[in-house]
C-alpha cells in the first residue's frame, strides 16, 4: 500500500508517494539522495541514522516515513546555516571528533538534539539536580545523553570535548 505525503526535510518540501512499510532512513537515502544519515546496525542500536524530527532525536531506521508526514526533519545536511557550519560541526573539526567519520552525521544530529533537550531543562538518568532550570553538561552528563550513539573507532574523547565546548 502506498500513501501520498509531503516531507519537509532541511526546510525543503518533498512530495512523495511511499510504501507504508518504508523507513525514513531508506526514504532519505534512496529517494531523496540525502546520504548523511548512515545505515549502521539497522536496529536502532548504533545511532548512525539519527536525524531530528520536530527538533527531537529519532533513529531513522526505526521510523516509518508515513509517521513524519508534514513534520520538520533535519538531517546532518541541514545543520549548516547561512553563516556556514553549525557550531557543533566546527567544534567536531577543532577537537578531531571523528576518525572514520561513519558515525559523525548521527553524532552531530544527536548532539544538536541533546543540547536542545538540556536547554529545555530535561534531565537525564545522571542529572544530579533535576530541579535545575538547565542541567550541567559535564562529561558524565554528555556521555549519558550521547549513549545511544556508538563510535566503533573510539573518538569519544573528541566528541565529548566538542559538545562540551558548544554547550558553554
Amino acid at each position: 500500500m502506498t500513501v501520498d505525503l509531503e516531507l519537509s526535510v532541511n526546510g525543503r518540501p518533498y512530495p512523495l508517494s511511499v510504501d507504508t512499510r518504508e523507513t525514513l532512513l531508506d526514504t532519505l537515502r534512496e529517494r531523496l539522495g540525502l546520504a548523511g544519515a548512515k545505515k549502521g546496525c539497522d536496529h536502532g542500536q548504533c545511532g548512525a541514522c539519527t536525524v531530528l524530527v520536530d527538533g527531537r532525536r529519532v533513529t531513522a531506521c526505526l521510523t516509518l516515513t508515513v509517521t513524519v508526514d508534514d513534520r520538520p526533519i533535519t538531517t546532518v545536511e541541514g545543520l549548516e546555516g547561512p553563516g556556514g557550519l553549525h557550531p557543533l560541526q566546527k567544534a567536531f573539526i577543532e577537537h578531531d571528533a571523528f576518525q572514520c567519520g561513519y558515525c559523525t552525521p548521527g553524532q552531530l544530529c544527536s548532539a544538536a538534539g541533546m543540547l536542545e533537550e538540556a536547554d529545555r531543562g530535561w534531565p537525564s538518568a545522571v542529572t544530579a539536580d533535576v530541579a535545575a532550570d538547565r542541567p550541567v553538561l559535564d562529561e558524565e552528563e554528555i556521555r549519558e545523553r550521547m549513549s545511544g550513539n556508538l563510535c566503533r573507532c573510539g573518538a569519544y574523547p573528541g566528541i565529548v570535548a566538542a559538545i562540551a565546548e558548544v554547550s558553554r
